[in-house]
């Protein structure tokens, strides 16, 4: 069974950091992309970033970008957020996320349809 289980959040100050964590298990995702989505209270769930196969290739929402760093270790099957300078609007849960497409050495695709497997989510609170 295809687990992905993400771990490190919970509440920050605004301008605190956190570093979330996502650990797969059950297969190996290796060679396929992997992302990391949010979701606000009555909102739909909104891309934050992704990363290619072997973390040469990341791509990251104008709203994180410059603030959130994705990252990868497919020796230990993971995948990271880390998260700085956190603002009250990043409040969210987040998701997890992995892909079985493949689309060239580059693939880090930012649609939630292009996403087989996801974690339950990890709620992450920014106080101000």
């Amino acid at each position: 069974q295809v687990r992905l289980v993400e771990s490190g959040g919970g509440l920050v100050q605004a301008g605190g950091s956190l570093r979330l964590s996502c650990a797969a298990s059950g297969r190996t995702f290796s060679s396929h992309a992997m992302g990391w989505f949010r979701q606000a209270p009555g909102k739909e769930r909104q891309f934050v970033a992704a990363i290619n196969w072997n973390g040469g290739s990341t791509v990251h929402a104008d709203s994180v970008k410059g603030r959130f760093t994705i990252s990868r270790d497919n020796a230990k099957n993971t995948v990271y957020l880390q998260m700085n300078s956190l603002k009250p609007e990043d409040t969210a849960v987040y998701y997890c996320a992995a892909s079985l497409h493949y689309s060239g050495p580059y693939y880090a695709p930012e649609r939630a349809d292009d996403y087989v497997y996801w974690g339950q989510g990890i709620q992450v609170t920014v106080s101000s």
